[in-house]
């Protein structure tokens, strides 16, 4: 049974940790979201349990999310579930001889339809942490062909496809584009459902399949990543500049997102078309990476000329900068850091970061819930002990401010570290420089020679 007051809480209280873990979460037209009747939401699924949060904190109407039956064995978290309204599933790898229960949870969706609600599902089953959208499995087609025929095609069902776009999920305060696409009529693929069901079940999940990828970077080709990223890297900076993009206005993510598909178009055109000029480009990329690598360095570092100058003005106006902002820093380091500590406990004991991005975020968010919430209102109680209202009020209020002042001091702290260094080597070894800048330039006069290419489509 649903509990009409805890979904509205719940949502806020992930709402507000996904703020703290993503620096911007953008919603791309989300005007295609149905306000009302029943809709089913089908998304890629890069980030495990995150992608439910993102989902559900980006629509403005409940979702019902189904999920894994293994989420159910542990009772508490069963309760809080199925209170939110999250529908347990059993998939082939949970429990193969317990596969008829999926026929319960089929119906299970059908009655929360049927209310005229919304479900979320990921139709490719997994996580993964590949750019590219796995197998769609047919399940929501197939759902949303038989509760519209049940309903003789009267019932309204949309389905919704999103796109889930994050540009370093592994790591805090990274980015997220979620994508909406237009909706499909369940109704449109209907006819001659009866005599015809498997055609019409995978003409349906095609266009699924189709309209998800064409909300996120789907590279069919894996090999190709490597050269997309590094295309992206070396001449994203001048697409942006040059105003490729349509007149449509779209958000930064969005227009990022558009601009990389066009990379990735015309990369996989020049390896089916060109296969020596690929192989050409990929040679050069090596030497060049290699290069950077000697001296570890980055692109970026390279692109930004070296000046003794900037030393100077790097170390008085980031000295006077880090003495003002030193005991702020200090004072939110002295409360983040024992949450901090549990946070990466657990990251590091239910993520693998190295072998499995994809969980990362969700045990940090988790722990970090808890931990901070935890840690955080010890202070508040004891401080409220000693000094009473209204002075805890402030204090309590200062702290998640505090602790996200410290993170960003001592990462840009590590930033102007990292720049200062790649400084003084590249001012220390200006012929290696020279070199290097020569093969970055030659890289980009190859990308130019693409650039009719890289228009969005």
């Amino acid at each position: 049974m649903n509990k009409p007051g805890l979904y509205p809480l719940m949502k806020w209280v992930v709402g507000l940790a996904l703020g703290f873990y993503f620096r911007r979460i953008e919603r791309f037209h989300p005007e295609r979201v149905p306000l009302h009747g029943p809709v089913l939401f089908t998304s890629n699924h890069p980030n495990s349990l995150t992608d439910s949060f993102l989902v559900g904190a980006a629509v403005p109407r409940k979702v019902n999310f189904v999920g894994t039956v293994q989420l159910f064995r542990f009772a508490p978290l069963k309760w809080l579930l199925g209170s939110c309204g999250v529908i347990p599933i059993n998939r082939l790898k949970d429990d193969p001889r317990a596969m008829r229960s999926v026929a319960d949870t089929f119906e299970a969706c059908y009655r929360v339809l049927e209310r005229g609600e919304a479900i979320g599902i990921f139709p490719e089953g997994i996580t993964h942490d590949d750019p590219q959208l796995k197998t769609v499995k047919t399940g929501a087609a197939r759902m949303a062909l038989e509760l519209e025929h049940r309903h003789a095609g009267k019932l309204g069902l949309q389905i919704v496809p999103v796109g889930l776009n994050l540009s370093a999920k592994e790591r805090y305060r990274s980015e997220v584009l979620v994508n909406f696409g237009q909706p499909i009529r369940a109704s449109d693929f209907l006819p001659g459902y009866p005599e015809r069901k498997k055609e019409c079940i995978a003409e349906l999940n095609s266009r699924i399949e189709q309209s998800i990828q064409a909300l996120i970077l789907h590279l069919p080709h894996l090999e190709q990543a490597r050269v997309v990223a590094a295309v992206k890297r070396l001449y994203l900076d001048r697409l942006l500049v040059g105003g490729q993009m349509a007149s449509e206005p779209v958000l930064p993510a969005a227009e990022e997102l558009r601009l990389t598909q066009a990379i990735a178009a015309a990369v996989e055109d020049i390896y089916q078309t060109q296969p020596q000029r690929a192989a050409a480009f990929v040679q050069a990329l090596d030497r060049y990476e290699g290069w950077l690598r000697r001296f570890n360095l980055s692109d970026e570092s390279l692109a930004r000329a070296p000046q003794k100058r900037l030393l100077a003005r790097l170390g008085l106006g980031w000295t006077a900068l880090a003495l003002l902002c030193a005991p702020v820093a200090v004072y939110g380091w002295v409360h983040r850091l024992p949450p901090f500590l549990v946070v990466r406990w657990a990251v590091n004991r239910f993520a693998n970061v190295r072998m499995h991005k994809a969980q990362t975020s969700t045990a940090a968010i988790i722990a970090g819930l808890v931990s901070f919430s935890f840690f955080y209102g010890s202070y508040v109680l004891i401080f409220h002990h000693f000094f009473g209202w209204p002075a805890s009020l402030w204090y309590g209020l200062s702290l998640p401010v505090a602790g996200l002042i410290a993170h960003f001091y001592v990462r840009r702290l590590r930033q102007l570290a990292g720049r200062v260094r790649d400084t003084f080597v590249l001012l220390r070894a200006p012929a290696a420089a020279r070199r290097l800048r020569l093969m970055r330039a030659k890289l980009i006069t190859e990308i130019e020679a693409a650039r009719p290419g890289l228009r969005p489509r």
